[in-house]
C-alpha cells in the first residue's frame, strides 16, 4: 500500500464503497477523466491489489443473526492434519471466518447461524466432525458494536 498515492487510495474507497459504481462517476469522484482511472484500476487488479468484484449480502436480511465464535484445538497440528482441516472448514457455508491462530488454541471460527438450534445442529454435524478436532469453546455474540468491511484509510 506504500507505493499508491492518494488517486489510487481514493479509488480504492470508491470501489470498496460501490464496486458498480460507473467508471464516469467514479473518475468525477476522483477528479480525473475516465480513461486514467480505467488505467490505474486495470493496474492495480495486476498488481493483485483488486482481486475481485462481489455483491454484499446482509446476513441479517437472510435470517442469519446468530452469531458465534469457536476456537478449535486440533489433535494434530503437522502440516498434513492442518491441510485436511483447512479444506473441510473450507466447505462448510455457514462458516464465515476462519483463522488460525498462535495461542492457546488453533482455529478461531465466525459462524453463522439462524439461531441456537441451527447452531447446536451446524456443531454436531459439521464442526465436530472436521478432521483432527479435539476440542471446541463456544463464544455467542450478544450485539455487534463494530460490524463492517475493510476499506483503506
Amino acid at each position: 500500500m506504500d507505493d499508491l498515492d492518494s488517486l489510487d487510495r481514493k479509488i480504492l474507497a470508491e470501489l470498496s464503497a460501490n464496486a458498480r459504481i460507473p467508471i464516469a462517476e467514479l473518475a468525477r469522484k476522483v477528479g480525473l477523466s475516465k480513461t486514467p482511472v480505467a488505467l490505474r484500476i486495470r493496474q492495480m487488479e495486476e498488481r493483485g491489489l483488486i482481486t475481485g468484484y462481489r455483491a454484499i449480502l446482509s446476513p441479517v436480511k437472510l435470517g442469519l443473526t446468530h452469531v458465534t465464535y469457536i476456537e478449535i484445538r486440533l489433535s494434530d497440528t503437522k502440516q498434513r492434519a492442518l491441510e485436511q482441516f483447512n479444506a473441510a472448514i473450507r466447505a462448510i457455508p455457514e462458516v464465515e471466518e476462519c483463522y488460525m491462530i498462535a495461542g492457546g488454541f488453533d482455529y478461531l471460527v465466525k459462524l453463522r447461524s439462524r439461531d441456537m438450534a441451527d447452531f447446536r445442529r451446524i456443531m454436531a454435524t459439521r464442526i465436530s466432525t472436521l478432521p483432527h478436532v479435539s476440542n471446541t469453546s463456544s463464544h455467542v455474540s450478544m450485539e455487534a458494536v463494530v460490524e463492517q468491511n475493510w476499506t483503506p484509510n
